[in-house]
């Protein structure tokens, strides 16, 4: 079963960050991705005025899988948007285009991964790329 789970502790958010090779930074959310309760991938994010941001989004070494990975970054981006941010980039360092554009991000003019929360998830079929 795949589970998108926000990681509660900061103890358990750093083991997490060291288990798949991101930076813990204490003041970023995060989430967890898990097939049958097994850690597939983590992302690190955050928001403030000028958007949400997800800041660091890796899988698990050599368990990679793209739909925990799809799902957590659709978490993360609705979780921004309830919280009334409805702009968000992905900034972390991934090389996985695809990936990023089936979230929903496209390079804007200035070749920052963006997307537009506004209705993003009451037509999400609309948003596949």
């Amino acid at each position: 079963m795949l589970e998108v789970l926000p990681i509660q502790s900061k103890q358990e958010q750093e083991a997490l960050c060291a288990r798949c090779g991101i930076p813990f930074q204490t003041e970023l959310l995060a989430y967890q991705a898990l097939v049958d309760g097994e850690l597939r991938g983590m992302c690190q994010f955050t928001m403030d005025a000028n958007g949400g941001r997800i800041l660091h989004f890796a899988s698990l070494p050599d368990k990679y899988e793209f739909e925990p990975m799809f799902v957590m970054g659709r978490a993360a981006l609705n979780f921004i948007d309830l919280c009334g941010v409805h702009r968000a980039f992905f900034d972390a360092p991934c090389d996985n285009e695809t990936l990023i554009r089936a979230i929903g991000f496209s390079k804007n003019m200035g070749g920052r991964y963006e997307v537009d929360l506004t209705d993003f998830f009451n037509e999400p079929c609309q948003h596949s790329k």
